[in-house]
């Protein structure tokens, strides 16, 4: 089932979005359709796949060939996907030695034609003696021509099915502890970007107790943790949950955290074997001052990782306190060292209550990070947002204008038009030296959503109208088209748009629901809309904002009627807001964008040097 779903991202082989497509279409109900998967998903059999999934789920007829060659295609629903059918077939139906019928395969896939005439001719008096006519076997030669050249191995294929069947089974029987193991694995080879997009599949892994009644979906991916988390990704649970394969969360590895190196990280979990620790300054009392300094301390309160100490809000005052308690552990450790405490185990009534380490010390009192702070400082220690993302809280705002995924980019072609949103997280600004924009201001900006980052150009004309909202640490729409340059996928920013403004600019259509519900009728809900439509529409400005058509959905215990109106708007937060006070809440009022194509302005692609 899950193959069926596609539900494959992280399972062997079963990856990529193209190959997940292919599932949901194949719908495989046996372990030789994920044989036949793998060999169909390459370069050239790419082109069988629709015809293989619509004669395995009865669409389309099996041809009769000839009995040969249906039997030894009988499971690929008549059609040569394998290097051993067509060796099979050459061999049973042309009478080719299996020698000679691996050497014609091989002199297929390099073009030489001396070898493949040669035994031309022995494969058609083979098929006329089997009952075929001449013509029949120069067509089936043919189809072996053009197959047999990038025909995939069978038991090569089988080897990848059975692994992807084995770890397809771990993630639907075991997903929490298959998953931390995923991304321990892929975190410890890749760059971030490869492997977040296994953070986002968290959130849609279905658990084995799901049922659609009542769905268990989801594994929550924990920040790290100085009192829970080990070195690499691993699953926790809270006290009173049982510790199986239907509970728990995934927490972050220490060793995810840029400037945690590997001793601190046993230094730490060493120390924390016999008691957690309760403070900053007990943490430092506890572990080896050689083993953890300054630079490691700040990493692991700007990941998060000792929220559990002070809170999530007091990450800057930890920050402030780091000199002190860095003093009070070296300290703490002096004493260890010469003995001072303690006299064949007896206790040391000298320590005073203020150098306890078991006391929480009070932490300066300073403003805390903004948001925006908090999150920079993970994405540092992190490569990533892990407690959220800055696009998070504009994403009901710009969900119905976004084309497309930032980290989806990759599978567009050059010159496609998008819509996309994201984080300004870098920007080098440029001075155009040549050409009749020489002495203009461009910039390279890298964006930046949850999942994915991508470089984008700005050129001198789109700069000098968007200039303004070229900021780091800004959330923006960009309405750009795809380039690709020295072999990396770029984008062409044509117009940048603040989320705010998105409805204003890149609304195509309006839809409101109409209730008879409430004490307002119908009726009344309709002129009063109409009213506040007409109104906004009389004011509206020509500074680039784009009116929306308005349509409405009128919406009877007995059936809804669609009504299609004259009626044009620019959805400003405040017209917004009225209507939604008219119908019953804002979310009555649907708001779908504007073609790609039609915001981006037609024009040739230019391409930039470096200066």
């Amino acid at each position: 089932e899950m193959f069926r779903q596609g539900e494959t991202a992280g399972v062997f082989q079963f990856e990529s979005g193209g190959m997940r497509q292919l599932l949901q279409k194949m719908k495989p109900d046996r372990l030789e359709d994920l044989i036949a998967a793998n060999a169909l998903y390459r370069p050239g059999p790419m082109e069988l796949i629709d015809e293989y999934c619509a004669r395995k789920n009865g669409t389309s007829k099996v041809p009769a060939v000839q009995e040969i060659v249906d039997n030894l295609t009988s499971e690929t629903y008549g059609i040569m996907v394998y290097q051993e059918q067509v060796m099979q077939i050459v061999h049973q139906l042309g009478g080719v030695a299996l020698r000679d019928a691996y050497t014609l395969i091989k002199a297929i896939s390099k073009k030489k034609h001396s070898v493949i005439d040669a035994n031309r001719a022995k494969f058609l008096e083979g098929s006329v003696e089997k009952g075929m006519t001449k013509s029949e076997g120069e067509r089936l030669f043919d189809l072996i021509l053009k197959f047999a050249g990038y025909g995939f191995n069978k038991s090569h294929s089988t080897g990848y099915a059975i692994i992807a069947y084995q770890t397809a089974y771990l993630k639907t029987y075991f997903p929490i502890q298959y998953m931390a193991a995923v991304l321990t694995f892929e975190s410890q080879a890749k760059k971030t970007e490869d492997w977040a997009p296994y953070l986002d599949e968290c959130r849609h892994v279905r658990w084995p107790d799901h049922e659609e009644e009542t769905p268990h979906v989801g594994i929550e991916v924990c920040p790290p943790d100085i009192n829970e988390s080990d070195a690499t990704f691993t699953v926790v649970f809270n006290p009173d949950e049982p510790k199986d394969s239907c509970h728990g969360r995934i927490r972050f590895g220490l060793s995810a955290i840029k400037g945690v190196g590997r001793s601190a990280i046993e230094a730490i979990i060493k120390a924390r074997e016999e008691h957690t620790f309760t403070s900053l300054h007990d943490l430092c009392a506890k572990v080896p001052p050689r083993a953890v300094n300054r630079a490691t301390l700040e990493s692991l309160v700007k990941s998060g990782a000792m929220d559990s100490l002070h809170g999530g809000n007091s990450r800057a005052s930890m920050i402030a306190a780091l000199e002190s308690a860095l003093k009070f552990g070296q300290r703490e450790a002096r004493d260890r060292e010469q003995g001072q405490g303690s006299l064949f185990g007896a206790p040391d009534n000298t320590a005073t209550e203020e150098d306890s380490p078991n006391e929480v010390s009070p932490l300066p009192s300073i403003p805390g990070w903004s948001r925006l702070e908090t999150l920079g400082y993970e994405r540092e220690v992190l490569g990533f947002h892990v407690s959220g993302h800055p696009i998070d809280e504009y994403a009901d705002i710009v969900r119905p204008f976004v084309s497309i995924s930032v980290s989806d980019l990759e599978l567009l072609r050059p010159g496609s038009p998008v819509i996309v949103a994201g984080l300004i997280s870098h920007v080098r600004n440029i001075t155009v030296n040549k050409g009749r924009s020489a002495g203009s201001r461009m910039a390279v900006i890298e964006l930046q959503d949850r999942l994915g980052s991508i470089e984008a150009v700005i050129f001198a004309e789109a700069f000098a109208a968007n200039g303004a909202l070229v900021q780091p640490n800004s959330v923006v729409l960009a309405s750009a088209r795809m380039d690709e340059r020295n072999g990396e996928k770029q984008l062409i920013v044509e117009r940048l748009f603040k989320p705010e403004d998105a409805p204003s600019y890149l609304t195509e259509h309006i839809e409101l629901d109409i209730h008879d519900d409430g004490e307002v009728g119908m009726e009344q809900k309709i002129q009063m809309s109409a009213g506040i439509l007409k109104q906004a529409g009389s004011a509206m400005t020509s500074q680039g904002a784009h009116p929306a058509k308005v349509t409405l959905r009128l919406i009877r215990p007995d059936k809804t009627i669609h009504m299609k109106t004259d009626l044009k708007v620019i959805p400003k937060h405040e017209v917004i807001r009225d209507l939604g006070g008219i119908l019953g809440g804002t979310e009555r009022i649907r708001l779908s964008g504007r073609d790609p194509g039609n915001v981006v302005a037609p024009r040739k692609v230019r391409r930039y040097g470096r200066s």
